[in-house]
């Protein structure tokens, strides 16, 4: 019985696990004030270095060209982990990315990616065609920052995903005694 239980609250454990680790992770290092935040069709200007979580090996840098790079955000150009991870973001904001396999390239190799990487990527907003860069770049304390709250709202939500869990395997638990009292004959079942 002890056994059963162990086994649910490992595979349990092992859930939870799987689904952090599969989420887009935004760290806004460098909030900025601003008036317009990119969206979705903007053709955004980043400067970018881009790293293995496994080694911290570097895989490629726009600053080593001295030039950043420029896509339409949200149309399928980058990877998903962009598209999403650079959303609502000010000229002049820096945010680190950690973009899983699920975001990043999943499970192709591409260069010197392996297959299934974690890829970390150090980003800076330089521009958003069409929208004047500002004078002055005007920043904000960090704990008023949207990656705050979407921290907040992430662990909010693990919460509520270990409250499941562990609701699952009390259920399951009860379950397997149920099923073990009914199944041994040779006790009098008034233990339960």
């Amino acid at each position: 019985m002890q056994g059963l239980l162990l086994s649910l609250s490992l595979l349990a454990s092992a859930a939870v696990g799987a689904l952090a680790a599969d989420e887009l992770n935004i760290d806004v290092t460098l909030p900025v004030e601003c008036e317009r935040k990119t969206q979705k069709g903007d053709k955004i200007n980043v400067h970018y270095k881009g790293t293995l979580q496994s080694d911290g090996s570097k895989f490629d840098a726009s600053y080593d060209r001295g030039t950043p790079f420029s896509f339409k955000l949200g149309g399928g150009q980058v990877i998903k982990g962009w598209d999403e991870g650079l959303l609502d973001m000010c000229i002049g904001e820096k945010r680190t990315l950690t973009v899983p396999p699920s975001y990043g390239y999943g499970q192709r190799a591409i260069g010197s990616i392996p297959a299934g990487s974690t890829l970390i990527f150090e980003t800076e907003l330089m521009g958003i065609d069409g929208v004047p860069k500002p004078e002055s770049i005007v920043t904000k304390p960090a704990t008023d920052s949207p990656a705050s709250t979407a921290s907040e709202e992430a662990e909010e939500a693990t919460q509520k995903v270990g409250e499941k869990v562990a609701s699952v395997v009390k259920e399951a638990a009860e379950a397997a005694k149920t099923v073990i009292a009914d199944t041994d004959d040779t006790q009098e079942h008034n233990e339960l």
